[in-house]
Parts: structure tokens; C-alpha cells; sequence
């Protein structure tokens, strides 16, 4: 599991370790259950994993969480993407990761998922501002 919120791949130097053992690393949930979406930044809609409390717990949804996804998602805007697609060009711009694996609910998701390979270049002062929100 890798994506702005889930770090411990690189936090405990599995990137690292797939590149100085050339293998691959593809990480999974790189949206965070839908996390990193526009799904939740109102609050837990009904019928979502969260308010199921199935894979994605009700308790992850803290105040602090929504404040870091609504920034987030105006970063997203600034750049031209969703906050899905700056979530899978964030992966996806690290030379470690190979690639990611995304679910999709229908051909528009699929759609718009694969938009995020458009852009996938990130400034440092929007890598600092990422970290500043999620770590």
C-alpha cells in the first residue's frame, strides 16, 4: 500500500531497496480506498466504504485528514488535475515505483485516472507543500 497518506514504503526504504536489488516496486491503493478523491472531502457520504466502515475505517476521517484533502485538492486544481490524478502522477513521478495498481468503477474513472500521466512533473515547492500536508 503506497499513496500520499500511506508512506511506509518509502519511510522504511523499500523503494530504495526494490531499485539497489533491481526489482520493480508497484505499489496498491495509490487513491487510499477513494480517500484521495473528491468522495470525501464533504464529510463520509452514505453508501461509501468509510461509512460502511469497510475497508476504509471511519475513524482515518479525522478533521485534520479532511483540512489536508481540501488543500490538497486545491493544489490539484492549480495544477490542472483532480485530486485523484495529482495522487497517481505523485506516485507515479518517483523513478522508484514502477508502476501503480488502480481501481476503477467505470470507463470515466479508468478515464480520468489515466489522465494524471499528463503531468506528472512536481516543483519543489509543491513536493514541500505535499509533505507539509501529509506527512
Amino acid at each position: 500500500c503506497y499513496n500520499l497518506i500511506r508512506r511506509e514504503p518509502e519511510e522504511e526504504g523499500i523503494l530504495r531497496q526494490a531499485k539497489e536489488n533491481g526489482v520493480g516496486f508497484i505499489g496498491f491503493s495509490p487513491l487510499a480506498q477513494g480517500l484521495l478523491t473528491d468522495r470525501y472531502l464533504k464529510g463520509i457520504p452514505s453508501g461509501s466504504r468509510a461509512s460502511e466502515n469497510r475497508t476504509l475505517k471511519k475513524e482515518i476521517i479525522t478533521p485534520e485528514i479532511l483540512n489536508s484533502l481540501e488543500n490538497l485538492d486545491k493544489m490539484a486544481a492549480e495544477r490542472g488535475q483532480t485530486l485523484a490524478q495529482m495522487a497517481l502522477a505523485w506516485i507515479l513521478s518517483d523513478s522508484l515505483v514502477t508502476s501503480v495498481i488502480v481501481g476503477a468503477s467505470s470507463i470515466g474513472q479508468l478515464d480520468s485516472n489515466l489522465q494524471s500521466i499528463r503531468n506528472t512533473s512536481f516543483s519543489a515547492e509543491e513536493i514541500e507543500q505535499i509533505n507539509a500536508l501529509t506527512l
